[in-house]
């Protein structure tokens, strides 16, 4: 078979084509329920509980309404039950205003149905979700959430209650789950580079070192004060005035408690969000890799092939940047 490549990527799935924003992930869940019987039921089933029907349910794609603007996707039977999903990419969950909104949409309080349900649909967990949501309930509604690796197992579930062209699609569509069920670049060979010290964190019992290199764990912020927003494919540790190590990111979560991932730390809710990084084995330069010219507590990407050839750090740094 040939390749078939889009901007400079290997395209597998016809859901790529669609994209990865917001919209174009909605859109592609919509179609996927809209074309496949099983799968739709199967959603329905696991947000509400209820038995349903695919031919006598109605789904509305970026519906428009002056009491709440613009929904992203709406499921209803126009007799049981309607639901609002708002999807968010990555580790994002809706705003306070925004539920409140869906809450009071004109079509959706008029719906003449029993069950109404606010659902938030994004890559966190449930568990996550329960305690970061600004509420669980917004006049009278009940907000819940399902991830997308929950979608993703209700996809291969319905495969099995599918016909061979609905099969097909849903195998495209777990293709294209997995692929936003983590933001990582897969095939980008980009590492950040992050100063390790010597100490421990604040009212920890566990030095930072250990962390890495007995828990195989790192931690930072989501962002801000030049942290990545997104999870690199690669992360490297320098200290004692050198590079020391080389780590594939192999699993993250997000978290306002290290003590989840991390024995040792203090058990308690941060204030910010955190990605918590689970490390693969070490790849150790063959020679030694000086700083070179980075502030003490600097942080830098460079590309993994010129970190293994250079002489600093600081050098591979300038020569991918170069690049």
């Amino acid at each position: 078979m040939n390749t078939f490549k889009a901007y400079g990527n290997e395209v597998i799935t016809i859901f790529q084509l669609i994209g990865y924003h917001e919209n174009d992930i909605t859109k592609s869940i919509a179609w996927a329920m809209h074309k496949c019987p099983a799968f739709l039921e199967g959603i329905v089933f696991e947000i509400t509980g209820l038995e349903s029907k695919a031919d006598e349910t109605e789904i509305l794609y970026q519906d428009y309404d002056p009491t709440s603007g613009i929904t992203d996707i709406e499921i209803t039977d126009h007799k049981t039950y309607h639901l609002i999903i708002e999807a968010k990419k990555g580790w994002e969950l809706p705003k306070e205003e925004q539920l409140t909104k869906y809450s009071k949409r004109n079509s959706f309080i008029k719906a003449a149905v029993a069950e109404k349900v606010i659902v938030s649909m994004s890559e966190c967990t449930n568990e996550y979700a329960v305690d970061n949501l600004p509420f669980l309930e917004v006049n009278g509604i009940p907000v819940k959430h399902i991830s997308w690796k929950t979608i993703y197992q209700i996809a291969e579930k319905s495969s099995n209650q599918s016909n061979h062209e609905q099969k097909r699609l849903l195998k495209e569509l777990k293709t294209y789950l997995r692929g936003i069920m983590t933001m990582q670049t897969k095939d980008s060979n980009w590492v950040y580079v992050v100063s390790l010290g010597s100490g421990k964190p604040e009212r920890a019992s566990v030095s930072w070192i250990d962390i890495v290199y007995k828990n195989n764990r790192y931690f930072h912020p989501v962002g801000g004060q030049g942290w990545p927003k997104e999870p690199p494919n690669y992360i490297a540790f320098r200290f004692a005035g050198k590079l020391q190590s080389i780590h594939h990111i192999e699993d993250y979560i997000v978290s306002r408690n290290m003590h989840d991932e991390i024995d040792g730390m203090p058990d308690e809710a941060w204030n910010t969000n955190h990605f918590i990084y689970k490390l693969g084995p070490a790849i150790v330069p063959s020679k030694e890799v000086k700083t070179g010219n980075i502030y003490p507590n600097g942080r830098v990407w460079a590309m993994l092939d010129t970190l293994l050839t250079s002489d600093t750090i600081s050098e591979a740094r300038d020569i991918s940047k170069h690049r």
